[in-house]
């Protein structure tokens, strides 16, 4: 009998060792999926070259207006998309990250943006969102660091920082945006869609500001990884959304010229900056056939300042001024 003990005793520890073994490399074939699945590739920022800034005309609007929203320390995510997919749940097949409005979902209408809690500091209830970046060698515990599906998953990585900032034109005064316009900068389909025009997205590292790519970049240690969304600024004087959710508001030319029949309004720049350590993989979220490419980078705004609010707001570029609300 005793023999026999010992012979299942043995036989228990076999199975158990067997399941534990699977486990742990079902896990790291998991992780080793995920990071394969990643398009693009990595670019040292030392090696990118850096940019001539674009010189100002006489009639420029040289101001700067920095807005301050936090860094989303309310935890505000979804997968919903109220710019492109207004009114569908989960519409987005990813998850955003939100400053501004507290409220905003797919279901948000004009009126109940208007009437929400804000994370800015002045009062401004306007909507900015962009997708989450994650790190793909953890897989998170929260409930949007599963849940959204289609391989985006992994622990979502905080912002260090968020700068919501308008910027004036380089050639003229802006005029105000109207209120509730809708904008997005970016292509979320530019991996398949093979094309550059709309990749708007540029990233790179703190400590080199005039450097920037459209590939995941490499950071020395001690500089934070930088994401940065300019929106077009070049409105068509008559709507505030459009069927392709684009050709109501253009970008201007590289000198900052606005297409004819266009105006210029404050262009708002998104700045984001993330911890991550060299080495660690990193992958945006997208839609999976877009493998995660940094080039499918994009972001959403809902202008819900007051009139008052976005008067200050052109007041202060078209002055030339410095200015933080």
């Amino acid at each position: 009998m005793g023999n026999e003990h010992r012979l299942l005793a043995l036989l228990v520890c076999l199975v158990l060792g067997t399941g534990l073994t699977a486990a742990v490399l079902g896990a790291t074939r998991a992780a080793g999926s995920r990071q394969a699945s990643v398009a693009g590739a990595t670019v040292d920022i030392r090696r990118v070259a850096p940019a001539a800034p674009v010189p100002a005309g006489a009639d420029s609007s040289p101001g700067s207006v920095t807005v301050d929203c936090g860094r989303n320390e309310e935890g505000h995510w979804n997968e919903d998309n109220l710019v492109v997919s207004p009114g569908l749940r989960s519409g987005a097949h990813h998850t955003h990250a939100y400053v501004g409005n507290l409220s905003t979902d797919a279901l948000s209408t004009d009126a109940s943006l208007a009437g929400a809690a804000t994370s800015c500091a002045g009062g401004d209830r306007s909507t900015y969102y962009w997708p989450v970046l994650r790190r793909v060698d953890r897989p998170g515990s929260g409930p949007h660091e599963h849940s959204a599906g289609h391989g985006n998953t992994g622990e979502i990585l905080p912002e260090a920082s968020v700068s919501v900032e308008f910027r004036g034109s380089p050639v003229s005064k802006v005029v105000p945006m109207p209120r509730f316009l809708r904008a997005m900068t970016g292509d979320a389909v530019a991996y398949t869609a093979g094309a550059r025009a709309d990749v708007r997205a540029r990233w790179g590292c703190t400590g080199f500001p005039d450097r920037s790519t459209t590939d995941y970049p490499r950071c020395p240690p001690g500089s934070l990884v930088t994401r940065t969304l300019v929106f077009p600024s070049c409105w068509n004087g008559l709507d505030t959304t459009a069927p392709d959710h684009r050709s109501h508001l253009l970008f201007p030319s590289a000198r900052g010229v606005c297409p004819q029949g266009t105006f210029p309004v404050p262009e708002l720049r998104l700045s984001l900056a993330y911890a991550v350590a060299p080495g660690v993989p990193i992958a945006l979220d997208s839609f999976p056939e877009q493998r995660h490419s940094p080039r499918t980078d994009h972001a959403m705004f809902v202008d819900v300042m007051t009139d008052a609010q976005m008067d200050a707001v052109v007041t202060c570029l078209n002055e030339g001024r410095e200015c933080r609300t």
